[in-house]
C-alpha cells in the first residue's frame, strides 16, 4: 500500500500514517521505505511520522551498495560501475559513511539490518569488506541481489528481518 502524495519520499520521507496502519491491519509485517539516508528519511520517520502515529518499529534494514561506499571513499561517479578491478582501499575510506548511518539508529534504540545491495561490478573481497564491518559493528547483515535475481534474491533478508522484529 504505497499513499504518499507528490513527493512524499522527499518532503517526509515516507508514505503516510494512514498506509503504514491499514497495512498493519492487514499483515503480520509491513515494510516501508524511509527515504534517502538516515537524515532525510529515517530521522523524520523516527521523530516525525512513528512519534505521531504511537508506531514501534521492530526491525530497520539499512540499504548500503559497495559502489555507494566507493563513491564516498573518493571514486569518481562516472567511474562507479565500469571499475575492471576492485577498489578495496577508497571502500574501507567509504566505509565510514556506512558506519555513520549505524551509529545513529542506534541512538534510536534499534539496531538495524544492513542490506548490502549487490551488483555484478562487486567483488568477493569487497562483500567481505563490508561484512566484516558489520560484524565489527555488531549488525547483522545479508547480501540481497534483487537486482540481478527479483523478489528470491531478497528471500534471505526477509527471512532476517522478520527473525530480528520477533526477537
Amino acid at each position: 500500500i504505497i499513499h504518499g502524495g507528490p513527493f512524499a519520499n522527499i518532503a517526509q520521507g515516507t508514505n503516510s500514517v494512514l498506509a503504514t496502519k491499514m497495512g498493519l491491519s492487514l499483515s503480520d509485517f509491513v515494510v516501508t521505505e524511509a527515504g534517502f539516508g538516515f537524515d532525510l528519511g529515517a530521522e523524520k520517520f523516527f521523530d516525525i511520522k512513528c512519534r505521531k502515529a504511537d508506531l514501534h518499529p521492530d526491525a530497520v534494514v539499512l540499504v548500503a551498495t559497495v559502489r555507494a561506499l566507493k563513491y564516498n571513499g573518493g571514486v569518481p561517479k562516472a567511474d562507479l560501475g565500469t571499475e575492471k578491478e576492485e577498489n578495496t582501499a577508497a571502500l574501507r575510506k567509504g566505509i565510514e559513511n556506512l558506519e555513520k548511518h549505524v551509529e545513529n539508529m542506534k541512538k534510536f534504540n534499534i539496531c538495524p539490518i544492513v542490506a548490502l545491495n549487490k551488483f555484478v561490478t562487486d567483488t568477493d573481497a569487497e562483500i567481505q569488506i563490508v561484512a566484516d564491518k558489520c560484524k565489527e559493528l555488531g549488525v547483522p547483515m545479508e547480501v540481497a541481489e534483487v537486482w540481478a535475481k527479483g523478489g528470491e534474491g531478497a528471500e534471505k533478508l526477509a527471512i532476517l528481518a522478520a527473525k530480528v522484529a520477533e526477537q
